[in-house]
């Protein structure tokens, strides 16, 4: 490609914050749920390169021809590739893309096609922009892509915090999952954590069924906990996992833990699974729950615990029934009865159509 710099290229990364800061000088945009991802064109040639630098054209081909006829012939953009479900984005199908047949990938682009919403603007023609500030870049990008129609998007952008904040609470319920702070005078860092980004955060008490042990073998160290909840029915629903606990909790859980193991299938509510599990085993089959494309190289087998013991944990948000990312330990509950670890302890997000976030743009730009 003849740009002025080549891919691949480590994006701008952000660090974690509990609130969105204050004073002049901040962009704020929402923090969209998808894959970071860079797009590189060079006349009929588009590159789209991931987080972690890898190329991502087969799993997308239905955003190549997108992108051709929608953005510049040579440029570099930095932004997120969505799937927009019926109860806004939709990360699952996202990962449903990450496949070896290119077929299937075929099937799920036509029924669930994907977009990419832009928030910067790296290179142009034969410019170089990131040694510009954002605020020069950010205009540049709407110049360009005023007129730009979907599946190609640019993402909302203020320098109003009171709006950001109103932002942070509504879109939830589009799937986004917070709200990103940039410098307005800041150039684009390759690899730095320049940005803030200020996610959801709640806490759920959960019921521990079973875990996982540590890579480093069984009888070592816990790895992760599996979380439950009961639904309406009374049925114990895994939701998830607790995984960040310092290496000397790992092996104090092991010895913790031990007593819930004694006849733990005897009536456990996920034994079914753990049977079939053992078969497979026996088998030299894949194990439920065990590696699969997400997770090469990683066991994802479990050992059952009674699930008598009640976990307070905090989490972002949830993805369907479950949650979208691992849950953080917060502290036992030993006041807490396990048939009272339910569903409906859980905020509900109202709904928010993703028409209308992409619709807050002009408004944002008016207010700039």
């Amino acid at each position: 490609m003849r740009l002025p710099f080549e891919a691949p290229l480590a994006p701008m990364l952000s660090n974690a914050a509990e609130a969105l800061p204050h004073g002049e000088g901040w962009q704020f945009e929402p923090k969209w749920d998808g894959f970071r991802t860079l797009v590189f064109r060079d006349g009929d040639e588009i590159f789209l390169q991931s987080r972690n630098t890898q190329p991502m054209n087969r799993y997308f081909p239905e955003l190549v021809d997108a992108l051709l006829r929608e953005l510049p012939e040579r440029c570099v953009v930095d932004g997120e590739v969505v799937i927009v479900g019926p109860n806004g984005l939709d990360f699952e199908a996202l990962l449903l893309r990450i496949h070896p047949a290119a077929s299937r990938v075929k099937l799920l682009a036509a029924q669930s096609p994907a977009s990419f919403v832009a928030w910067d603007l790296l290179a142009l023609d034969h410019e170089d922009l990131r040694e510009q500030p954002l605020e020069a870049r950010r205009r540049r990008l709407e110049e360009l892509l005023t007129d730009a129609s979907p599946p190609l998007h640019i993402s909302p952008a203020t320098r109003d915090r009171a709006l950001a904040e109103d932002w942070f609470q509504r879109f939830e319920g589009a799937g986004l999952d917070g709200v990103m702070a940039k410098r307005l005078d800041a150039p684009y860092r390759p690899g730095e954590r320049t940005m803030i980004k200020v996610k959801h955060a709640r806490t759920a008490d959960c019921v521990v069924a079973g875990f996982r042990w540590h890579k480093n073998g069984k009888n070592t160290m816990i790895g992760s906990l599996l979380l439950g909840l009961y639904d309406d029915a009374g049925t114990l629903h895994h939701v998830g996992v607790a995984a960040a606990f310092k290496e000397s909790v790992r092996r104090q859980l092991v010895a913790e833990l031990a007593p819930l193991r004694e006849d733990a299938l005897e009536r456990h509510p996920w034994k079914d699974w753990a049977v079939a599990q053992q078969e497979a085993s026996e088998k030299m089959q894949r194990l439920p729950g065990a590696t699969s494309r997400w997770n090469r190289g990683k066991d994802l087998s479990w050992e059952p615990l009674r699930p008598e013991r009640v976990v307070e944990v905090a989490y972002d948000h949830m993805q369907g029934d479950r949650f979208r990312h691992a849950a953080q330990f917060v502290r036992w509950r030993p006041d807490k009865r396990p048939e009272d670890c339910r569903y409906d302890q859980l905020e509900v997000t109202p709904a928010y159509e993703l028409a209308r976030v992409f619709g807050e743009r002009v408004k944002a730009s008016r207010g700039n």
